[in-house]
């Protein structure tokens, strides 16, 4: 049997990595030289390295790891099904148990008329499928020419052709001929950066209103789709003004305008309810869903559509899907997933224990000199970096070059947190403890400490 081993020295699997393995969003020369960090297990929200470093993982791996790592459970389930029925389609009039189960779990837990679930690989793929669903859908009500999805500046929505359009990320739109044809973008409610001297509450108006201009801009006629996420995630989990969803809500439905919610980071569990949709009092069409959905255990993702989606798209020939749509395997990890999710209350005690104990914590940041605001849903937060609170101002370098060093000093002291542009954004396991949180924060605190002492160092601590 071929076995993968962890235990060659560290700079030797650099070697082989830089030799032969392409990252993903990576400049590779730059990880060859610098060498990349070599994690070999983990467990709960520790992660361990080559070197034997134990490492806090504040990101849940890409967000993903809602139940934690090492659970037995989940590696179990795989195993059986693999020996079981390892491999099926979907296609051609077949189905199977692990994915007839898991259509039915995710349609009792989604709120509303969300009934129906069409699989993919990854929310990337379902975003992919959403374009396509939301086209057909409105080709078949006799409207062929509601083709246009409306975005935001800054979401992301995947990497794949599609689904790197319907984002707004134009470091992805500058490579590779995107956007595609047919998706158009509005900005983003981000107060912070962009709010100038508006109070929130006008700002998240006037945000959520671009969406109705944009709409009278292409007619009404020409629009599909709004896409967006609860809360911003790789974009620097960006919490919009409490105005502008419910203005965002009527518009959708006086214009009638399909709503579809990215669900792929809030769901599960990750704000304190099963979707984010929920926590924020959303109603959509479509729900995009993946990573939580089996704690990234196993690749899977899916577009749970309404009711009357469903009925429209049933009643036609859906010329659309994936090799690995419903695979059994990654099928029966999210069900067992969304078992242990449920038995075990991890989404509750998110909401009424360890949720409001890291937004102590978490929000009280804003009082190091460093940070000029604290964000926090459920557990997904972050803080923007400024030399001056007052003025919201940004850092006079590169946009990012703040947030990188302070990064650095995170992975220095054994905590992944991720920086996006100037602002730290975290997302941990949902498993985290109290003591977990504490230790947290306080790797957190020692981070900015030393990342303003570097700025400062740089000559760097200056307003643009």
């Amino acid at each position: 049997m071929q076995q993968i081993t962890n235990h060659l020295p560290t700079a030797e699997l650099q070697a082989l990595d830089a030799a032969y393995h392409m990252h993903p969003f990576s400049t590779q020369d730059d990880l060859a030289q610098s060498g990349v960090r070599i994690i070999t297990s983990a467990k709960g929200v520790m992660l361990r390295d080559s070197e034997g470093e134990e490492i806090l993982d504040a990101m849940a791996g890409l967000w993903c790891v809602n139940i934690g790592y090492g659970r037995d459970e989940l590696a179990e389930v795989a195993a059986r099904q693999m020996r079981e029925l390892p491999y099926y389609n979907t296609f051609f009039k077949t189905s199977h148990v692990p994915v007839i189960a898991l259509s039915a779990k995710l349609a009792e837990l989604a709120p509303g008329n969300l009934n129906h679930v069409f699989f993919a690989g990854s929310g990337s793929e379902a975003n992919d499928t959403n374009l396509r669903m939301v086209r057909t859908y409105w080709a078949e009500k006799g409207k062929p020419n509601k083709q246009i999805v409306i975005s935001r500046w800054n979401a992301y929505h995947g990497s794949s052709v599609g689904s790197g359009s319907l984002g707004g990320m134009k470091g992805i739109h500058a490579q590779g001929g995107l956007p595609i044809p047919g998706i158009e973008h509005i900005d983003q409610p981000n107060w912070w950066a962009e709010g100038g001297d508006m109070s929130p509450e006008d700002f998240g108006l006037e945000r959520a209103r671009q969406l109705e201009r944009k709409i009278d801009e292409l007619g009404e006629d020409n629009v599909a789709a709004f896409i967006a996420e609860p809360v911003q995630g790789a974009g620097g989990v960006i919490v919009a003004p409490e105005t502008y969803w419910p203005e965002v809500m009527r518009i959708c439905r006086e214009r009638d305008i399909l709503f579809i919610a990215d669900e792929v980071i809030c769901g599960f569990g990750r704000t304190g309810q099963w979707f984010g949709s929920q926590t924020l009092d959303l109603t959509p069409d479509i729900m995009t869903i993946a990573k939580g959905l089996s704690s990234g255990y196993q690749p899977i993702g899916g577009s749970i559509v309404s009711d009357e989606i469903a009925a429209v798209i049933g009643a036609t020939e859906f010329n659309h899907g994936y090799t690995y749509s419903g695979h059994p395997v990654a099928s029966a990890v999210a069900l067992e997933n969304l078992r242990i999710l449920e038995e075990e209350k991890i989404v509750d005690r998110v909401r009424e224990e360890t949720g409001p104990y890291l937004k102590e914590k978490f929000e009280a940041l804003v009082d190091h000199p460093m940070v000029g605001e604290a964000k926090i849903v459920g557990m997904m937060g972050s803080i923007a970096l400024t030399p001056d609170k007052g003025a919201r101002a940004a850092f006079a370098a590169d946009a990012g070059t703040v947030g990188y060093m302070v990064r650095e000093r995170c992975f220095a002291n054994n905590l992944v947190m991720r920086h996006v542009g100037d602002r730290m954004i975290i997302s941990p396991p949902l498993v985290i403890s109290k003591g977990e949180i504490d230790v947290l924060i306080d790797r957190a605190v020692q981070s900015l400490d030393e990342g303003m002492k570097a700025v400062k160092d740089a000559g760097l601590w200056a307003s643009a």
